[in-house]
């Protein structure tokens, strides 16, 4: 919606690019030296619809897929020119971005308002923007298999037409070729956008050169799943209903054999997650990757971004990292300024061949405090390596005395706020081991997990582990708005339009002081303890061992604080199960927490603590997460 005049727009992004001067002598017009300069008139971009072949048929109609992609372009360009795209569910359902804008259509059926401010910004600057409407949603045809082949195909075939191996037609249903481009891809999203983006990358598809994928899925078993626990019921027919632009009839059949295949009453890890695995395929990508997360993110949790980072890294694909401490937020809405500045840098550097450096900068960029940035050569952090720490009686450390230590707790389905509250009185539901304060920062830095030896009294139990820094700080509360708020001011960052602007609400980190938080989470179904393909029902009066996977995170814990792991059985909060009321019993001495680490050494008390905490700020905020569908949106 347009809420600046012209004029203004033109100052804003003359503050912001830098006054426009002449390209280099004999290069094109919108390049100088490095860096790609606004020369082009967006107001008078081209602006077309093309509808792209598909290689699927998944709606089983009889014809292929036909996939709409809105285009804006620089009508000037006397060189062929890359594109930015953004393949998204959500243009014509929910909308994108902070403001939730949907694409709005002019009388002849083009595009007169393109969410977000890619276009704005990119196209002056002599890229083409390519808004794709992913199958089964807005105006494409076929169905929307939630992160699965029609939805990858989708995008896929508009990079190959793109780079000319694709059929796609005009309203008119005549042929069209994309003979404007240098059929350089970059593509670009947030969440689920950004999903798609990796399974993209995954195919090995050429022409794709990079992906921005933010807040990102990359396995969506581990996105509607946690290791054998549902996150809630039915959530692939709640996802695909959320951005279903189709009559429900016509993706009924796919819609039914969804659900059959997802595993919805054992947790499984079935053929229809191994093909939403976009991990397994890693050696296949040839586009470098800038990964963009929040290290708070409760929706895509950070397992996401973590593993496909180390699966990229494993198969030695070009990559750059971007953590911030907020939740599902897009950097954007974090670090405005200069996530726009390095966005537009990558891409220079990516799709238009320029050799400004990037590449050789640090690869990692990190939000280390409340508004506090540092780069990094690379992630992990320098020096960390796995430590193994062992558990004891309620203590946690190299020294802990765990040896003939048993813990019997039986499910109490504690919410997060009561299950790490008060770590040293007894609380039924629950069990909890506690570091020495630390005599120096400690880095934790990659995927925590804990093995744990028990004996159940019931075919399985539903876990739950926590890793909690016990010590008073100010924290991006990440359960408010996800750590981000809305201002009152707004700033600009492209041309504009009377009907499509690049400005939008300032935001600013929101911030709460706290004794106590909450860093990294894990689940796990007990009798998936040998694979997620199968359940093994757990014998009572046997022992197992059974391996809880934390998420991803990076944090330094300051001197003086208490590193806490608090173990608990069911977890309305953030999970659903029908396995509850079970007996555990934990034998200390022989578990163990991995912990990616490198500073202080931790260390079991050698004499008894007493640590209170008060309620964390956000208490509404968490109640309102019991049990209630997610969707990888905003």
């Amino acid at each position: 919606m347009l809420r600046r005049s012209a004029v203004i727009l033109v100052a804003t992004l003359a503050a912001v690019a830098g006054a426009v001067s002449p390209a280099s002598a004999g290069g094109p017009r919108h390049v100088r030296g490095t860096e790609t300069i606004p020369v082009y008139d967006y107001g008078t971009a081209i602006r077309e619809t093309v509808w792209v072949e598909s290689p699927l048929d998944s709606d089983g109609d009889g014809a292929r897929d036909r996939i709409a992609a809105d285009i804006v372009r620089p009508r000037e360009a006397r060189t062929r020119v890359p594109v930015v795209m953004e393949a998204s569910p959500y243009y014509a359902c929910c909308g994108r971005g902070n403001e939730s804008e949907l694409k709005e259509y002019a009388a002849d059926g083009t595009v007169s308002l393109m969410p977000l401010y890619y276009d704005n910004y990119f196209v002056p600057r002599g890229y083409a923007f390519v808004g794709v409407d992913l199958s089964g949603t807005a105006r494409s045809t076929g169905c929307e298999d939630v992160g699965g082949p029609a939805e990858v195909a989708s995008a896929k075939a508009v990079i190959d037409w793109l780079n000319g191996r694709g059929t796609a037609f005009d309203a008119s249903g005549a042929r069209v070729t994309a003979s404007w481009t240098t059929g350089k891809v970059g593509m670009i999203g947030k969440s689920w956008d950004g999903s798609v983006a990796n399974g993209v990358a995954a195919t090995g598809v050429r022409g794709l050169e990079t992906i921005v994928p933010i807040g990102a899925i990359s396995s969506w078993y581990d996105y509607q799943r946690y290791n054998g626990i549902l996150r809630t019921r039915e959530y692939v027919r709640y996802l695909h209903s959320y951005v279903n632009g189709r009559p429900a009839e016509a993706c009924a059949d796919e819609l039914a054999a969804m659900r059959a295949a997802s595993g919805e009453t054992t947790g499984d890890f079935t053929a229809h997650w191994a093909e939403r695995d976009y991990r397994t395929a890693a050696r296949n990508v040839r586009a470098s990757v800038f990964i963009a997360h929040g290290v708070n993110d409760k929706n895509v949790s950070t397992g996401q971004f973590g593993l496909w980072w180390d699966a990229l890294a494993k198969h030695g694909v070009e990559r750059k990292l971007w953590l911030f401490q907020a939740g599902h937020e897009d950097p954007f809405d974090v670090r405005r300024a200069e996530w726009v500045r390095t966005l537009h840098r990558w891409f220079d550097h990516e799709l238009h061949g320029l050799r400004n450096g990037i590449d050789r900068e640090p690869r990692a960029t990190l939000e280390t405090a409340p508004g506090v940035w540092t780069d990094e050569r690379d992630w992990p952090a320098r020096g960390v390596r796995d430590r193994s720490l062992p558990l004891g009686d309620g203590t946690l450390g190299a020294g802990a005395k765990g040896r003939g230590v048993t813990k019997t707790f039986t499910d109490e389905s504690l919410r997060e706020d009561a299950l790490v509250a008060n770590p040293t009185a007894v609380v039924p539901g629950r069990v909890a081991f506690l570091s020495a304060p630390l005599t120096a920062p400690l880095r934790i830095s990659g995927e925590p997990s804990v093995t744990l030896r028990i004996q159940v009294d019931k075919p399985t139990a539903a876990l739950s582990a926590r890793l909690v820094d016990y010590g008073t700080g100010t924290r991006v509360d990440h359960f408010r708005s996800e750590g981000v708020v809305n201002l009152a001011t707004e700033s600009c960052w492209g041309a504009a339009t009377a009907t499509d602007d690049a400005c939008y609400l300032d935001t600013t980190e929101v911030t709460a002081t706290a004794d106590h938080a909450v860093l990294t989470r894990g689940w796990a179904d007990a009798a998936h303890y040998r694979s997620l393909r199968f359940t093994t029902p757990l014998e009572p009066g046997r022992w197992y061992d059974v391996t809880v996977p934390l998420n991803t995170y990076d944090v330094t814990v300051p001197a003086g604080h208490v590193l806490g792991l608090v173990i608990g059985q069911s977890d309305p909060q953030f999970t659903v199960t029908n396995d509850q009321n079970a007996t555990v019993t934990l034998d200390a001495g022989r578990s163990t927490l991995t912990l990616p680490a490198t500073g202080a050494a931790v260390t079991a008390p050698t004499t008894p603590q007493s640590i209170t905490t008060t309620t964390l700020p956000g208490a509404a905020e968490r109640r309102a997460t019991d049990n209630t569908p997610v969707v990888p949106l905003r």
